[in-house]
């Protein structure tokens, strides 16, 4: 099995924000399979889906807020329907307590659900700290456990997940049929802080991550960066070349 690869738009946001379309195009250029999408670039879906058409780019998921989710679903699903998108993925969820999770896990039911309904799949995306632990259960376990596996999918940041001082392979690993997307990023340790650098130039075991998102049957790979030392443009094709290198 080789799985493609994806990049979260975010990563390159310095050249989305100057030129969307061309952003896409270079990203095309370095050999991307596929994009998933922090915001449109302000492009009607047909302009997108022509643009994506014309680069040979797969659309392998968009982050939305929690708000649009709630309040524009329907919005939402009809533009990610038009531009071919198979998943729509919650990107970040704030929470004080056990409490929240349960309720968060409702709304995600919900919104999967209609999701469900379009023949679109949702998925819902971590940081760090969804790891806290209520009565000895990390807050992302709770969500995972209150939510429905048909209607909510797991879009597992290993970055993450190392961050809060977890073996990613093995998180992956326990939540076995529900990572059908994994966030690939490497982990750079200077003075006690940590940072996202390129894949391959990091303290993570990618290869391994790899190995496990194949035998969890994961649709796609898909590279995030939030610090750069070097041009984002030139930090993804190294990410991108590195992980071509184990697929």
């Amino acid at each position: 099995m080789s799985l493609p690869i994806g990049i979260q738009l975010y990563s390159v946001k310095d050249e989305t924000e100057k030129d969307f379309k061309n952003a896409l195009r270079k990203v095309s250029n370095i050999g991307y399979e596929g994009v998933e999408f922090a915001g449109y670039g302000g492009l009607k879906s047909f302009e997108l889906k022509a643009l994506l058409e014309d680069l040979g780019l797969k659309v392998c998921g968009s982050h939305v807020a929690l708000d649009e989710l709630t309040e524009n679903i329907e919005g939402v699903i009809e533009y990610n329907l038009e531009i071919g998108n198979p998943y729509i993925i919650c990107p970040w969820a704030s929470y004080n307590n056990r409490e929240d999770f349960i309720r968060m896990a409702y709304k995600l039911n919900s919104i999967g659900e209609k999701c469900k309904q379009s023949g679109l799949k949702f998925a819902y995306h971590n940081h760090a700290h969804e790891f806290e632990k209520f009565q000895g259960e990390y807050g992302l376990d709770i969500l995972y456990k209150e939510t429905k596996a048909d209607l909510v999918k797991a879009e597992i940041d290993t970055y993450w997940v190392k961050y809060a001082g977890i073996d990613p392979v093995k998180y992956v690993e326990k939540h076995a049929g529900r990572c059908e997307l994994i966030h690939i990023k490497d982990m750079e340790v200077t003075d006690k802080e940590m940072k996202s650098t390129e894949a391959g130039n990091g303290i993570m075991d990618i290869k391994s991550i790899i190995n496990e998102s194949e035998k969890q049957e994961a649709k796609w790979l898909i590279v995030e960066q939030e610090h750069f030392s070097r041009p984002s443009l030139e930090s993804i094709e190294i990410s991108y070349k590195y992980l071509k290198s184990l697929v």
